[in-house]
């Protein structure tokens, strides 16, 4: 007899507002027996769009608090839910092929022959730019953009460090508010302009947006210090410069988190109501 395999959607859910997610992803949503949400995910969209009976698990990941699901244990929950014949929806935050495991998921879906879709997201990226009013590619400030990280310093060599200080292009740079102080040293040291600024987008897209800016020479005496809260996403370029004319975002006056940090090691969830968080929606 053969056995009736499920199927896996990797889902986008957006950079934070809950209305970015797409049209897709929330149908996707609407049909599913089981989620696996991380924790970048707006708990709205938990609310607006998973069916109240469908099981819930959350797999978040917060490293730095030593609170994280190991890539191994989601790996398995997809398969193991999957040969139930389960139609399962892994949502990530943003676009699930920016700065994501995606490719884990996908070999060992392929591995078990698994079917599986893939539906993008809107990415921090974009999100970020467009409500902070920073056009990733205005006409006059910069032909192309590139998205990097660097939360450690051996991802990026002298070669191209020496490249990134002098490019035109906008810098984009995912998970690396920590590492701000020695990003910026870097491009300094680099020999990047005077006039280049750099923005520190924080919580984009979401009630508590927050966009800090400085020139990059300048960012010790401005932006040092800070703990920025997460998510954030720098952006180095002129297309900065455009924040302050452009933004119709209103600025948070508080500074608390959209996205609740992980406090312990999470567990499957065997129903959505059972998760404080969750305990709400419809």
């Amino acid at each position: 007899m053969k056995k009736n395999i499920g199927k896996v959607i990797l889902a986008g859910a957006g950079p934070g507002d809950p209305d970015l997610i797409t049209v897709k992803a929330a149908d996707c949503l609407r049909r599913a027996d089981v989620v696996l949400t991380d924790r970048l995910v707006s708990a709205e969209i938990i609310r607006r769009y998973v069916p109240a009976g469908a099981e819930l698990v959350e797999v978040g990941k917060q490293c730095r608090r030593g609170i994280s699901t190991p890539q191994e244990t989601i790996d398995a929950l997809l398969v193991k839910y999957a040969m139930q014949g389960k139609y399962v929806v892994r949502l990530k935050g943003g676009d699930v092929s920016f700065f994501s495991n995606i490719l884990n998921e996908l070999n060992v879906l392929a591995a078990n022959k698994i079917p599986y879709e893939i539906v993008p997201g809107v990415t921090a990226a974009s999100g970020a730019a467009a409500y902070a009013g920073m056009p990733l590619t205005a006409r006059g400030y910069a032909t192309a953009v590139r998205f990097l990280t660097y939360y450690q310093s051996s991802l990026i060599g002298d070669a191209q460090w020496k490249d990134l200080a002098q490019t035109n292009d906008t810098l984009v740079f995912y998970m690396s508010s920590e590492t701000l102080n020695g990003l910026a040293d870097k491009l300094i040291e680099h020999g990047i302009g005077r006039d280049k600024q750099l923005a520190v987008i924080e919580q984009a897209t979401t009630p508590y947006q927050r966009v800090y800016t400085a020139p990059v020479h300048e960012y010790a005496s401005k932006l040092q210090g800070i703990e920025f809260l997460s998510p954030s996403l720098i952006v180095v370029g002129d297309v900065v410069g455009l924040h302050a004319s452009l933004q119709w975002q209103e600025e948070s006056e508080e500074r608390k988190y959209y996205f609740q940090p992980l406090t312990a090691a999470v567990e499957p969830i065997a129903t959505a109501t059972k998760n404080k968080r969750y305990a709400d929606r419809a």
